[in-house]
C-alpha cells in the first residue's frame, strides 16, 4: 500500500457518492451488514441506493447511521476528502479552506470539521513511561485590540490551559483544564495514566504527591531539561505543533470548542502520523466516527 496518496488520486478514487458509499460500507461492515440499532444481520436492501432495513427491529439505516455523518446533506465523497485533508494537514486546515476545496459554504465546512474533531476523541489509558506537561494557548495581551484586552495582568491571563500526557514514543492524550492547580491536574492524570507508571514532569508543584506513580522531575527553572530518563521533550513536541496550528492556521480557539481542536492534533500524533499510509489514517478517523454524534444545536450551545 502507498504511504502517501495525492489529492489528485484520492479525487479519482472517489469521484462520486456511489464509490464513496461502497468504500465506507466495506470499512464499516466488512461485507456483512449489521443493523446499527439492534446488531441483527437480517438485513433487507431497499429500493433507494444505500438504504437498508432491519428485518428484526424494522429500522431503516444507511452507512451514515450512528456516525458523525448522520443526517448530513453533504455527499460521502466530500466527507472522505475532508477526512483526507484533516489527517494530512500537519498544522490543521481552516473551515474557509475546506469550503473552497469542497465547494460548500464556510458554515457547513465549520460544522463538518467540528464533527470530525468530535470523532478524534481519545479514551486510551497511558502506561509505562509517561510525560506530563501543561501549556497555555491564546494571543498575547500586548497584541490584542484595546477593546479585547482583559487588563488583568500578564503571562497566562486570557489564555486557555491545556494538560497533556504522552507515553514515551507512544500515545498522546490532552485536554483543556480550568486551572493548573494540584486537584485538577492530579485528577486528570489519575484518570488517564495507569498506576505504577513512571511519570516525568517539570518541577511544577501541582504534580507532587501522586504516590501511585514513580515520579521523576526535571528542573526547567535551573535550565535542566534532561535528567537521566526524565524529560518532557515528547509532550513539548506536541505543544510545538499545536501552537503552530493555532498561530498559523486557526488564529483563535474559543474556550467552548478548544477540546475538539486539541483532539484533532492528538489524533494526528496517535493515528495520523506521516509514516502511516494515508488511507489507513482516513479509515481510522472514519471508524472512530462510529458511535459519535454532534448536532448543530448542541455544538452552538454555551455548555458544550
Amino acid at each position: 500500500m502507498e504511504i502517501t496518496i495525492s489529492t489528485y488520486k484520492i479525487m479519482k478514487q472517489f469521484p462520486n457518492e456511489h464509490t464513496a458509499r461502497i468504500y465506507l460500507e466495506k470499512r464499516r461492515w466488512k461485507g456483512h451488514r449489521v443493523c446499527p440499532f439492534c446488531n441483527s444481520d437480517k438485513i433487507q436492501t431497499r429500493p433507494v441506493e444505500g438504504l437498508y432495513r432491519c428485518l428484526f427491529c424494522t429500522e431503516e439505516f444507511t452507512v451514515r447511521t450512528g456516525t458523525i455523518m448522520e443526517r448530513s446533506h453533504i455527499s460521502l465523497d466530500k466527507w472522505i476528502f475532508a477526512m483526507y485533508l484533516i489527517v494530512t494537514a500537519r498544522k490543521g486546515i481552516s473551515s474557509l479552506q475546506i469550503s473552497k476545496e469542497l465547494g460548500i459554504t464556510q458554515k457547513s465546512a465549520w460544522f463538518m470539521l467540528q464533527r470530525l474533531r468530535e470523532a478524534c476523541d481519545n479514551k486510551h489509558t497511558l502506561k509505562g513511561i509517561v510525560e506530563a506537561d501543561e501549556c497555555y494557548i491564546g494571543g498575547k495581551e500586548s497584541n490584542k485590540h484595546a477593546s479585547k484586552k482583559l487588563k488583568a495582568g500578564r503571562g497566562a491571563i486570557g489564555k486557555i490551559a491545556v494538560l497533556g500526557m504522552r507515553e514515551r514514543n507512544g500515545m498522546v492524550k490532552a485536554l483543556p483544564i480550568k486551572s493548573t492547580n494540584a486537584e485538577i491536574i492530579q485528577t486528570n492524570i489519575r484518570e488517564t495514566v495507569a498506576p505504577g507508571s513512571t511519570l516525568c514532569t517539570d518541577e511544577h508543584t501541582s504534580y507532587r504527591g501522586m504516590d501511585e506513580f514513580n515520579h521523576l522531575e526535571v528542573k526547567h527553572s535551573a535550565k535542566e531539561f534532561v535528567n537521566g530518563m526524565a524529560h518532557t521533550n515528547g509532550i513539548e513536541s506536541v505543544w510545538a505543533v499545536l501552537k503552530r496550528g493555532f498561530y498559523g492556521t486557526y488564529h483563535n480557539f474559543s474556550t467552548k470548542h478548544v477540546r475538539r481542536y486539541v483532539n484533532e492534533f492528538t489524533f494526528r500524533c496517535n493515528e495520523g502520523g506521516c509514516k502511516i499510509p494515508s488511507m489507513d489514517r482516513v479509515d481510522a478517523l472514519f471508524l472512530k466516527s462510529i458511535g459519535k454524534n454532534l448536532t448543530y444545536n448542541k455544538l452552538i450551545k454555551h455548555e458544550v
